[in-house]
């Protein structure tokens, strides 16, 4: 069966609730976004591509609601369908205010934005026409990570970071940086996950006992759990990114009730880590 992007669906962590919000979807070239991949592996796993033979990446966001307050972490693509001829791709967005919607919130509803780091499918519903989508809201962000990209002056890097004019500028006065552990709201910290980006961070889900990681970007594909060498090009860091990595899915494989939530994957955006034949990914 051909993969299908992530639908919308929720997962109760104790009393938090986390809801992927669908925004829309990539479909690239395999081999040029992970280098050190080869046709054998790919073979062996035509569920993660779509009918075209291209790997399917869902693109979104989740909603946390807890207690009386409604936290989005990342902002999807956008409202617009992009060719990405450097990975032989489509990048496609839309759905995301549609997808909270359906969730019960409005934009004006939302207390925080958190974004794990800034590439481009990560905030494209920061601002329309120049204003805030989500106009109560903090906007929150890893440190340096907003400084990194007002700095970059490579074309090839700025590209896949957020566009000066339409993110950047409606944040300068607004946007927030946190550390390692600092607490965004009740039950919902930050957890530091460079190499991506240098900013990187996931958010730790915690309610009595249970407990979830939103990844972010730490893993874009399930078959990098168990290859520490299938890196993909856009990390700004491969090195770091990739002890990152195996920091965090270790983490998980060690407690196999620990959820972890990944917004790039097809099926589901939810799931555990176990150990098999190499650590595996066990969609919900």
């Amino acid at each position: 069966m051909s993969a299908r992007p992530a639908p919308l669906e929720s997962i109760d962590v104790g009393d938090i609730k986390v809801t992927y919000l669908p925004d829309g979807d990539a479909t690239v070239e395999a081999g040029t976004v992970f280098p050190a991949s080869n046709e054998a592996l790919w073979g062996a796993h035509r569920e993660l591509f779509d009918a075209d033979g291209k790997l399917l990446l869902t693109l979104g966001g989740f909603l946390v609601e807890t207690g009386d307050q409604k936290i989005v972490v990342d902002l999807g693509f956008g409202d617009m369908t992009v060719p990405f001829p450097p990975v032989g791709g489509v990048f496609r967005g839309g759905q995301l205010l549609s997808s909270l919607r359906k969730a019960g919130v409005e934009p004006a509803d939302v207390d925080v934005v958190f974004y794990t780091h800034l590439h481009l499918d990560h905030v494209g519903w920061t601002a329309q026409n120049g204003e805030l989508t989500f106009p109560n809201a903090r906007y929150v962000v890893g440190e340096g990570e907003f400084e990194f990209w007002q700095g970059v002056t490579d074309e090839g890097l700025a590209v896949v970071g957020p566009h000066p004019e339409a993110v950047q500028a409606p944040l300068v006065n607004r946007i927030e940086s946190v550390g390692d552990g600092a607490l965004i709201a009740s039950g919902v910290n930050v957890l530091a996950s460079p190499g991506h980006t240098p900013g990187h961070c996931s958010a730790v889900i915690s309610s009595g006992a249970d407990r979830a990681i939103i990844l972010g970007d730490v893993v874009h594909c399930p078959l990098q759990l168990a290859d520490g060498d299938l890196r993909i090009i856009f990390d700004v860091d491969p090195e770091t990114a990739a002890r990152t990595r195996d920091k965090i899915a270790a983490e998980l494989e060690g407690d196999s009730e620990v959820l972890a939530a990944d917004g790039h994957f097809s099926g589901s955006a939810f799931g555990r880590i176990v150990r098999g034949t190499g650590r595996q990914w066990v969609g919900l």
